[in-house]
């Protein structure tokens, strides 16, 4: 199932939906790194837009989350 959250990032609103699981892994790391949520969201927008502009933001959010869970 999935959960949706809005946000703002760079001055836009978006949503992004993603599994419960995919959030408690950016849950934990916006916890580690002391930093808003909508920071690590953009953190990973910016990345997308530089590697992969046609990759949908959840699907990085998802790429962005499992790549920290596996370091771990």
């Amino acid at each position: 199932m999935l959960t949706k959250r809005s946000l703002s990032i760079s001055g836009h609103r978006t949503s992004l939906a993603l599994e419960p699981e995919f959030w408690a892994v950016l849950d934990a790391m916006v916890q580690e790194r002391s930093l808003p949520f909508a920071a690590l969201i953009r953190e990973i927008d910016e990345q997308r837009a530089t590697t992969d502009p046609e990759q949908a933001l959840s699907s990085a959010c998802r790429v962005f989350a499992l790549a920290a869970a596996q370091k771990s």
